[in-house]
């Protein structure tokens, strides 16, 4: 089976690479910017929270190893999907919670996926995350790239919660 993608923001993109990175299935995760209108932005482009982007991480993984659908799971695990527009200390629509859907399977198994955790009752108010079609993905600069790596214990606001399965 050939690799595919996923793309996905949840706030700063270095906690979300940090722990994606190390689900057994993934084979490379890149933090940058998508949703926006500006051709290839930067950080200090997107910042401003004017450009439209959100701080953004796509995953490259094996789906004979992990499903797009338990990499839904993880997402809702590992972020709250229920603040609008902030994660942690992180205000802006640049950190808002999306799924960039590559195609109109991803879409329905993120729509699933949205539908079983706002029935969980995991969390104490609705998903407000969006489901937008996929366009160009700009690779961050460097300085972000594996960041956490480069730099641990660096700030992050996101976490495992733990014992958090959803029905498949």
């Amino acid at each position: 089976m050939t690799n595919q993608k996923a793309i996905l923001a949840g706030g700063c993109f270095w906690g979300m690479q940090d722990l994606f990175r190390r689900l057994e299935g993934v084979v490379s995760t890149r933090v940058g910017y998508a949703g926006g209108a500006l051709e290839n932005p930067t950080y200090n482009d997107i910042k401003t929270g004017k450009t439209g982007h959100a701080e953004a991480l796509e995953v490259v993984f094996d789906p004979a190893r992990i499903s797009y659908h338990a990499l839904l799971q993880f997402f809702f695990q590992m972020h709250d999907p229920t603040t609008t527009n902030r994660q942690g200390n992180d205000i802006g629509t640049q950190y808002r919670s999306s799924i960039f859907a590559l195609d109109d399977d991803q879409a329905k198994v993120a729509r699933d996926v949205i539908g079983q955790v706002n029935a969980s009752g995991r969390w104490p108010s609705a998903v407000t995350t969006e489901i937008v079609s996929a366009g160009p993905f700009y690779a961050a600069e460097e300085y972000h790239q594996d960041y956490l790596e480069k730099h641990p214990g660096g700030y992050s606001c996101h976490w495992v919660r733990p014992n958090w399965v959803l029905p498949k």
